[in-house]
């Protein structure tokens, strides 16, 4: 595919185009963090959410979003004897909630899907026209989203890329995990090997960076160890990354991302 690119500069023009498209705004930043606050007011009403803290997820904490992105948002219930909160019982909570929402006047476009593997309940917000996606206790979903914050940080090529392959797949239609297809999860991992296997490569291998189980199971984890274990991993690929660093343009960075997915598409039929 990259021989097939004859002008990376016309390229180059169209992904910045296409970012200044779907690139979020402060706007759009503060649309969910209102919408946020809207699930904060709400859970009041539900008498067993009271101690509950709200916090969001996915794309909006790993800064991987777009303007059109979901808001993902884990309701996160007061766990002192550490045993997990049964699905049961996140099904119930998370009828309440919906309920409050809807007394609030906060919701439209409802859908509470309680037999999901992790049951979610879905909504966009009447006054602020943001999507969400409700679940409780999702510590896995803050985990594998915080890691990600961190792998953004090293090189803002990454976030642009991760955007740029999420509004493909989405017109593709292969990003809806509903229909069989890739999350957003998924494409995120694609373009973090793309950018491990790189000459030379532009991230660490993910054992150089920090030692985190991240599983089904993964229950609350420390942030502020978490953030620290990160901070000093990538001082010290900074440090052995003086002189070496991959100069690609984020064109050529696309074009052969589309190349190493073919290929492994390839080897897999084969």
């Amino acid at each position: 595919m990259v021989e097939l690119v004859q002008n990376y500069d016309v390229l180059e023009k169209c992904t910045k185009d296409i970012l200044s498209i779907i690139k979020p705004t402060e706007a759009d930043q503060n649309k969910r963090l209102h919408a946020i606050q809207e699930i904060v007011d709400s859970i009041y009403l539900v008498g067993r959410l009271g101690d509950a803290a709200v916090k969001p997820f996915g794309s909006f904490l790993s800064k991987l979003y777009a303007k059109s992105g979901d808001l993902d948002v884990s309701v996160e219930l007061p766990n002192v004897l550490g045993f997990p909160t049964s699905k049961e019982k996140k099904q119930s909570l998370l009828g309440e909630l919906m309920r409050a929402l809807e007394v609030r006047g906060v919701s439209r476009d409802v859908n509470f899907i309680p037999t999901a593997r992790v049951p979610v309940l879905q909504y966009v917000s009447n006054h602020f026209g943001v999507s969400c996606d409700i679940s409780i206790d999702n510590y896995p979903g803050g985990l594998k989203s915080k890691v990600l914050y961190w792998i953004n940080t090293l090189d803002g090529r990454f976030g642009d890329m991760v955007l740029l392959v999420k509004e493909w797949a989405k017109a593709q239609n292969i990003n809806d995990p509903k229909d069989g297809t890739l999350n957003s999860y998924s494409l995120c991992l694609l373009v973090l090997f793309h950018f491990q296997t790189c000459k030379p490569a532009i991230l660490p291998p993910m054992n150089e960076f920090l030692d985190v189980n991240i599983s089904a199971e993964s229950g609350p984890y420390n942030e502020k160890n978490l953030d620290e274990m990160c901070a000093e991993s990538i001082a010290k690929f900074r440090r052995r990354d003086i002189g070496q660093r991959n100069q690609s343009s984020l064109s050529h960075l696309l074009a052969t991302f589309f190349e190493k997915v073919i290929e492994l598409i390839v080897r897999y039929i084969d």
